[in-house]
């Protein structure tokens, strides 16, 4: 049995699903509002939600894409024993997840999200190109039109930003100073591009996309800033192999066996951007023809 962990929207679970049940595979999907009751039967531990049941030792490989495993807690009316009673519930809720990790799996939990600056650490050691950062507080000493600013925590939306609204932070170049300090942010070279390319990796294979943002001055810095009218042109890319076996090596470094990863190409050089476990892979799978959800279907 394989177990999936996503919400609800997500659209690449969708397919996948399709692909596992037509090539016979047995799935069960948790869902991010769903939450499960710890049970033993015969000496086997048992989950139970409002949607779905089983035995912990049926699950034989997991996908974690996005969301987690939810669990009901007991309550108790004495302080001392609630608190007792919480410890030894975490434990029990920790054993699960661990075991569930240790299966055939498709990244974890566990390792969903990954801290950028270190990750960018680790790509240098490795010897990864990576456009010069830093950290500031102010703008004193940014080159103007020649730095960009973009988020330390990743691609982020912002839900509910504003009523019935949610927002994007883009990545975008710094043309003017500001006069007072801000919270801390990340600063960092711009690069002329030739062509950003989106890499799938899974368990060591590369399935890579040249996109050519550059030629949209809507998308030319971000290529978030989609232009439904004039969308980018999208064609399979091979990386060099010199940069796919270090990629491996970061993927491998930081504990994970799939992912999309972001580099940009600037003449003769190719520089990592980030690492994103749990990122979109739709559009590299459809738009280069590589039946990624099968793929995936089949790791499992």
């Amino acid at each position: 049995m394989i177990l999936i962990i996503s919400k609800n929207s997500d659209r690449s679970t969708i397919q996948v699903i399709k692909w596992l049940s037509s090539i016979g595979k047995n799935w069960i999907r948790i869902h991010e509002d769903e939450f499960f009751e710890i049970k033993t039967i015969k000496k086997r531990i048992f989950l139970k939600s409002q949607r779905n049941k089983f035995f912990l030792d049926e699950i034989e490989s997991v996908w974690y894409r996005r969301g987690g495993i939810n669990f009901k807690r007991l309550q108790y009316n004495n302080s001392s024993i609630n608190i007792h009673m919480n410890e030894a519930q975490h434990w029990l809720e920790d054993y699960i997840i661990k075991t569930l990790e240790s299966k055939r799996h498709i990244n974890t939990q566990t390792n969903a999200h990954v801290n950028k600056l270190v990750v960018l650490e680790v790509a240098k050691k490795i010897g990864l190109e990576v456009p010069d950062y830093f950290l500031a507080e102010n703008t004193d000493d940014i080159i103007l039109e020649q730095t960009i600013v973009k988020s330390i925590t990743g691609n982020v939306i912002l839900e509910s930003i504003n009523k019935n609204e949610d927002g994007v932070m883009y990545t975008t170049t710094i043309k003017e100073t500001e006069e007072k300090n801000f919270f801390i942010s990340f600063f960092q070279k711009k690069i002329d591009k030739d062509f950003e390319i989106r890499s799938f990796y899974l368990n060591g294979t590369f399935n890579s996309m040249a996109i050519f943002s550059q030629n949209d001055e809507q998308t030319k810095t971000d290529l978030r800033k989609y232009n439904m009218e004039k969308p980018n042109r999208n064609v399979p890319y091979n990386l060099p192999k010199a940069v796919e076996e270090k990629a491996q090596l970061l993927m491998t470094a930081l504990d994970l066996n799939s992912g999309s990863i972001d580099f940009i190409k600037s003449g003769n050089n190719y520089y990592f951007l980030e690492v994103n476990p749990i990122g979109q892979f739709g559009n590299v799978s459809t738009d280069c023809n590589y039946s990624l959800e099968r793929k995936i279907a089949e790791f499992l």
